[in-house]
C-alpha cells in the first residue's frame, strides 16, 4: 500500500484533512503528517481537529513516500512561504508521483511553479492565481491530470477528491 505525505499546519480545513485520511488509512495506506518540526500538534481552522506531526520536514525525503497530500485552509499560504515545503511538493510533481490538492491547497504547486500546462482546481479565490500561473482551471468538483494530479474546490467536493485520489493509489 501507498506511505502518503501530508503537509499540513496551523489553520487546515478540518474535513479537508480528516475525510481523505481516514479513507486513506481504511483502504490500508498510510498516512504520514509532516510540518515544521515533529511532535507538534496542529490545529483545524474549524477547531474541530488537532493532528500530532509525524515527521519534521527537514527529516522528510520525497524519495520516502508514493504521493502527497494538501489539504487546504490557510495551511498550504503559511506552508508556501518555507522553501523547504515548496521544493518537497515540487519534486513529486516533477517526478510525477500522485499529488492530491483541494480547496487552496494548490498554492502550494503555485509557488512550486508546477501547475503551467495542466489541467487543475481549487477554491474559486485562487482562480485567477491558477490561471496566471499556466493553468487550465475548470470550476468541476474534480480535475485528474495526466494521471498524476487530483484537485477539488471545496469540502463539497470531498466525495469526488477521495474517490479519484483513491483510484490513483490503487494503481
Amino acid at each position: 500500500m501507498a506511505k502518503i505525505a501530508t503537509v499540513i499546519t496551523n489553520l487546515f480545513e478540518d474535513s479537508e484533512y480528516t475525510e481523505p485520511a481516514k479513507a486513506f488509512q481504511e483502504a490500508g495506506h498510510e498516512v504520514v503528517a509532516i510540518e515544521k518540526e515533529a511532535g507538534k500538534e496542529v490545529k483545524g481552522k474549524q477547531g474541530e481537529s488537532t493532528v500530532k506531526i509525524d515527521v519534521g520536514i527537514d527529516d522528510a525525503s520525497p524519495e520516502d513516500f508514493d504521493a502527497l497530500f494538501i489539504p487546504g485552509g490557510f495551511s498550504p499560504d503559511q506552508l508556501r512561504a518555507d522553501d523547504r515545503f515548496v521544493q518537497f511538493a515540487k519534486k513529486f510533481m516533477d517526478d510525477k508521483k500522485p499529488v492530491f490538492a483541494i480547496c487552496h491547497g494548490p498554492q502550494l504547486l503555485l509557488t512550486a511553479k508546477t501547475l503551467e500546462g495542466r489541467d487543475a482546481t481549487g477554491y474559486k479565490s485562487i482562480k485567477v492565481d491558477m490561471e496566471y500561473a499556466g493553468a487550465k482551471y475548470a470550476d468541476k468538483e474534480v480535475v485528474v491530470c495526466q494521471n498524476q494530479l487530483v484537485t477539488s474546490r471545496t469540502p463539497d467536493d470531498l466525495p469526488a477528491f477521495i474517490e479519484e485520489s483513491k483510484k490513483l493509489l490503487e494503481k
